[in-house]
């Protein structure tokens, strides 16, 4: 975002998402003060949903307040409130392997990177081809990423009617009891989703991974099944976790935590609401009792926004590195002390805003096909609609 000020704003519009979501918000935000910042976002808030939606608020929210703190020469923690803590804790995802030891060794050389949190994808994809693992496996065809409704990743969990055999939970199980043996058990280890499977399924896993002591399991089923997800955080001791595609307090945090459906919320603050809104959301998590970490699988602008609401949060735990084997994610960023993650940590900047800048160079060998970096947005400077919610 660009301000008659010579300042400018950055942020993220999240993975996946379109930048439509972030450039229709620009006719809201001409002629306005960008240091505006909870009166902007009550602005733009109606225009963001869950998941992707929450992309282009998330982002745009992120930018302005990268222009405040660096309009007022403070870092944006600052804005927030200040910090509890000068480093943020991160968590690693692991790239998986049908193999359970070469799956283990891949986690040992995460933990010899100095990360002392881990992330292992263990689900119904590593049974592939493994006969009597899985009850009903046409219906997934174990092909997790064509965008087609009637594959089984489009379809919320308890509708595929996939299950698991005991094999199978034993085989996944080998998986887990690797990564323990190769880690140590001092490491808090978690397990994203299992794979699109019903509410009993998700329960005999947990059940079945007690003996490893998880950390978490992550997003088991859809977040919105708020009673299924009670029946199965209240049948284990397996802590569960959800929350990187919930859309702001109001739009779902605030009953997880008020029925305490799950154990740990785990915001993306790029389709959460943005700094602020996701500090709010940790703030309420921690007044309530349940935990709070920190989603994110995008780019080094928002991985810093993510940093910042962080370590404005008291009962934060710790945040997700998704690109620690990408070569040229940290080289996206300039003027911040490299390497930005570190031994398991980032230290939390002290320049002003979000304590970041781009490499606009390095960003031209990653556009979309068709596209500019920073080209002309005047298409976007009038919307002619009624933005009125009621009458």
């Amino acid at each position: 975002i660009y301000t008659n000020q010579g300042i400018v704003g950055h942020g993220d519009v999240r993975d996946g998402a379109a930048r439509e979501y972030a450039l229709m918000l620009k006719h809201l935000l001409l002629g306005e003060n960008p240091t505006n910042l909870e009166r902007l976002f009550r602005k733009i808030k109606q225009f963001g949903f869950h998941g992707r939606q929450g992309g282009g608020v998330s982002g745009v929210e992120m930018a302005l307040c990268d222009l405040a703190g660096k309009a007022y020469g403070v870092p944006v923690y600052m804005l927030l409130g200040g910090k509890y803590r000068d480093k943020v804790r991160l968590y690693s995802d692991t790239s998986t392997s049908r193999d359970p030891k070469e799956f283990a060794a891949r986690l040992k050389a995460r933990a010899d990177q100095g990360y002392s949190v881990l992330k292992m994808d263990v689900g119904i994809g590593l049974l592939r081809d493994i006969p009597g693992t899985v009850v009903n496996p046409q219906w997934a065809s174990f092909n997790p990423w064509q965008y087609d409704h009637r594959q089984f990743n489009r379809i919320e969990h308890p509708f595929t009617h996939i299950q698991i055999t005991d094999k199978g939970v034993d085989r996944l199980m080998e998986y887990i009891a690797a990564a323990r043996e190769a880690v140590g058990w001092e490491i808090p280890l978690g397990v994203d989703h299992w794979g699109h499977v019903g509410v009993e399924e998700c329960i005999r896993l947990n059940r079945a991974a007690e003996r490893y002591r998880l950390a978490y399991s992550e997003d088991s089923i859809p977040w919105h099944m708020f009673d299924d997800w009670k029946r199965i955080t209240d049948s284990s001791t397996t802590p569960t976790q959800t929350g990187e595609d919930i859309y702001c307090l109001e739009g779902g945090f605030k009953e997880i935590i008020d029925r305490r459906t799950v154990n740990i919320i785990h915001p993306d603050p790029n389709t959460s609401g943005g700094c602020f809104e996701t500090k709010r959301i940790g703030d309420y998590a921690g007044a309530h009792g349940i935990g709070f970490m920190h989603h994110h699988a995008a780019g080094p602008i928002s991985f810093l926004g993510c940093v910042h609401s962080a370590a404005a949060t008291e009962h934060f735990f710790c945040l997700e590195h998704h690109a620690v084997d990408s070569p040229d994610w940290e080289n996206l960023a300039t003027g911040i002390s490299k390497p930005i993650a570190d031994k398991g940590y980032v230290t939390v900047p002290d320049t002003p805003g979000l304590g970041i800048e781009l490499n606009d160079e390095l960003l031209k060998k990653y556009l979309v096909k068709g596209t500019t970096l920073f080209g002309p947005t005047d298409q976007w400077n009038e919307i002619r609609s009624n933005h009125r919610l009621w009458s």
